[in-house]
Order: C-alpha cells, then structure tokens, then sequence
C-alpha cells in the first residue's frame, strides 16, 4: 500500500489522501483537526500530574503544506506551528480507526473541560 496522492482542501479543512490498490481504502478525507490532533508527538504529552494532557482548540487549524521524509513518511505541517511525521501505515490506520479514535478524542476533551473551539477567534480584514 502506497500514497498515490495528497489533495489539501483548506475550504472544507480537510486532506484527501489515495492509496495505490488496497482491499480496504483506496480514498480518504481527513479532517485537519483531526490529523493535528492524532499526532504521535500529541500522545506523549503529560501534565504534571501525569495525566495525559488532550489537545484542545483545534477546529479551525490549517494544513499549510506537506514534505517527504524520505522513508520515514510524510510532514505535516500546520499553521499553528507544530509539524509531525506521519508514515503511510500511520495514516492508513487513522483511515480505518476514524470512529472509534474520534469518539474517544471527543469524550476526553469533555472530560477535560476543553473544547475544539479555537480560544480567540482571528478575522482577516
């Protein structure tokens, strides 16, 4: 399984990724937020508690472009600064695991009292 293609659509904040032939997916959209929130660099962080902290305020972010790393995968690069490696098995999960990862994203942010919400709302004029 391999990426044919990336498509950004940052109207609907959402990246269309093609996979070469696979009895499972050939075509998927994912949201921006919820590529930023699933990043493996998100899954490690911590408060001082111990707990692991949610990733919060991430409706409105942007995929702002993506890079090759070689082998590895792909950067992901988002407007709010943070990029993560993503690699073609990484994303093939999130495609299949969508619901479940999305519903269990959704009741830790309610649990934590956070919201998706963006914390100040920017307009360009």
């Amino acid at each position: 399984m391999k990426i044919t293609r990336f498509i950004i659509d940052s109207a609907l904040h959402n990246l269309t990724v093609e996979f070469s032939a696979n009895e499972n997916i050939t075509s998927t959209q994912l949201s921006f937020e919820y590529l930023r929130i699933s990043s493996d660099a998100n899954s490690a962080k911590k408060n001082k508690a111990g707990q692991i902290q949610v990733t919060s305020h991430k409706k409105n972010v942007l995929l702002i472009s993506i890079e090759s790393v070689a082998k590895h995968g792909y950067r992901l690069i988002f407007d709010d600064e943070h990029s993560a490696i993503f690699s073609e098995e990484y994303l093939q999960t999130l495609t299949l695991e969508y619901e479940t990862r999305w519903q269990t994203y959704l009741s830790a942010l309610k649990d934590s009292g956070h919201s998706r919400e963006a914390m100040i709302d920017f307009k360009q004029l």
